[in-house]
């Protein structure tokens, strides 16, 4: 007898959103480590509304989480200094782009 599997999952490009509370699930953090990322200017919540529990963030933000922690824990690097790296990365993609 042969066994078969049923995969399923969500296609995710890049203007899906999750909200705050999937944010803090993927990311492991609390929502007031958001906050701070927000207020940092290292996150960007797409929604315009002030109401934190209504935040909703594109799917990036996942990664931008990530690198801004592995900067802190791995190389003591500060909320702000994690905010220009990540800017400094996101120009070097940009450029990236440009050239091919």
């Amino acid at each position: 007898m042969s066994h078969t599997e049923i995969l399923r999952g969500q296609i995710i490009d890049e203007e899906t959103l999750i909200s705050l509370e999937e944010l803090c699930q993927h990311c492991t953090l609390q929502a007031e480590a958001v906050i701070e990322l927000v207020n940092e200017g290292i996150l960007d919540p797409s929604s315009t509304r002030k109401e934190v529990t209504e935040w909703h963030f594109h799917i990036s933000s996942v990664r931008r989480v990530r690198t801004t922690v592995h900067l802190q824990r791995d190389l003591g690097v500060n909320l702000p200094g994690a905010a220009l790296a990540l800017e400094l990365l996101d120009r070097i993609a940009e450029l990236q782009k440009q050239i091919n």
